[in-house]
């Protein structure tokens, strides 16, 4: 389960991926600490963004739909009549492709700064045959257009910037009765807390990835 199958909410293969990266990038990092300047997302190896979203998109497969979605008031509700979503931040796709597949009614856009991400999710759409009520354009977190009634940041917002600046675009890019959807990974908020092997890998990650991405910005 843990590696050999890929709809398994355990599985953790890409995780390997991500530290493939890591080791990839460490001189492009090791930079970075000298100069303060971080590494953006797109200068990364591409195994990178391969393994984030394997890493992740187990956790969509298992949760999105069936837990996190009905926890917000009144949003199946609207997802099963037909309204506007944006997912921000979407990488290659996973998680804008199964809401389109649930909910047919509804119109959903995949938005990334990242401009090879964005041609991967357009092909997992045409694979998954969303093609109809979905599309993906590269756009920033603080400048995509349009006026939603469901915003949804899957595991991206700690990356970004200027959060404050992203979730003020959030805010004017909501219909009046909109909601804005966050998941981010979970960790304690004191050191002490966080000396397991999960918090040990989240400090590995931002280290390497998160922090110098921010920096970049």
């Amino acid at each position: 389960l843990v590696f050999a199958d890929e709809d398994s909410p355990a599985f953790m293969a890409g995780a390997f991926e991500v530290l493939s990266a890591l080791w990839l990038d460490e001189e492009k990092v090791r930079h970075a600490f000298q100069s303060g300047k971080g590494v953006a997302w797109h200068d990364h190896s591409a195994c990178l963004f391969r393994g984030t979203e394997r890493f992740f998109r187990p956790g969509y497969n298992a949760n999105l739909i069936d837990s996190w979605l009905p926890a917000l008031e009144g949003v199946v509700e609207k997802l099963e009549r037909g309204a506007e979503v944006a997912d921000v931040g979407c990488g290659h796709g996973a998680s804008t492709v199964l809401m389109a597949q649930a909910f047919p009614n509804s119109r959903f856009v995949g938005l990334d700064y990242h401009a090879a991400s964005i041609e991967r999710a357009r092909k997992a759409a045409e694979e998954a045959g969303v093609g109809a009520n979905t599309r993906f354009e590269v756009a920033a977190a603080k400048t995509y257009p349009g006026t939603y009634d469901l915003v949804a940041f899957f595991d991206c917002l700690h990356d970004m910037g200027d959060p404050e600046g992203a979730a003020a675009h959030v805010r004017g890019s909501l219909k009046p009765d909109g909601t804005w959807m966050i998941v981010e990974p979970f960790a304690h908020d004191h050191l002490a807390a966080n000396l397991n092997p999960v918090g040990r890998v989240y400090y590995a990650a931002s280290t390497f990835v998160c922090t110098p991405a921010s920096l970049s910005q």
